[in-house]
């Protein structure tokens, strides 16, 4: 399934990444795609949010997280990769099911 990116027009499309991405050719590649990269220079220390601004980050480490917890999916038994989309769409149910049950 492939999901349409909303036009650049409309929405601005955001980049967040951490200090690994700090290379040049990926902050080129991020404009050139339309995003606006978030990407903090390597050797600077981090900066405070402000009060009430959210942190955006961390989100991609949390699903990870989510689907390492199933044994399954961290190992990948699986020989076929058919078979281990399918048991990551199974997770991605579960996992949806116990956020919408609590």
């Amino acid at each position: 399934m492939i999901i349409a990116r909303p036009s650049p027009q409309k929405f601005e499309q955001h980049l967040c990444g951490d200090k690994g991405y700090d290379y040049d050719d990926i902050r080129l590649s991020a404009q050139r795609r339309g995003y606006l990269a978030h990407i903090p220079y390597r050797g600077v220390a981090p900066s405070t949010r402000k009060q009430g601004q959210k942190a955006h980050r961390w989100v991609i480490e949390r699903t990870n997280r989510w689907h390492n917890l199933f044994r399954r999916l961290k190992i990948r038994f699986e020989v076929y990769a058919r078979n281990y989309l399918a048991f990551v769409h199974l997770a991605n149910a579960i996992i949806c099911f116990r956020r919408a049950r609590d």
